[in-house]
């Protein structure tokens, strides 16, 4: 897939109670080394908020926060999978979990490696990162 053809995807949990369509303008993607993602086994994908559509499953998810509480870890209640949230480095965008999209693997992806570990230090360059992607 070429940067300049967008292509529509679809993802959700497990149990399929929470479904979204999102854009995806470059199968370019992070894989992050924090606590959390490392533990989820989070693959990120970062896209704009209008390029997400949650078709539904909001009264099904849960919220996870900590920290500053700027990231908002959205989870299905029933079956526990992370397949998006709101990122604490771009609050303003949706960030979609490449392991719960149909139809693609985490292979088909090139990723940004990123120090979750040394949030502070890194993120900059993180930003820099996804603006370039975009």
């Amino acid at each position: 897939m070429g940067s300049s053809e967008p292509e529509l995807l679809e993802g959700g949990c497990h149990c399929g109670a929470v479904r979204y369509r999102v854009t995806v303008r470059a199968r370019k993607a992070v894989d992050c080394n924090c606590s959390v993602c490392a533990k989820k086994g989070y693959l990120h994908l970062i896209v704009d908020e209008r390029e997400f559509e949650l078709l539904r499953g909001g009264d099904a998810l849960t919220t996870y926060t900590f920290g500053t509480h700027i990231a908002k870890h959205h989870f299905c209640s029933t079956c526990g999978v992370h397949s998006f949230y709101r990122p604490r480095s771009h609050p303003e965008r949706v960030d979609v979990n490449i392991r719960c999209l149909d139809g693609v693997s985490p292979d088909d992806f090139e990723y940004y490696a990123f120090d979750g570990e040394h949030w502070e230090e890194s993120v900059e360059a993180l930003r820099a990162a996804q603006r370039e992607a975009q």
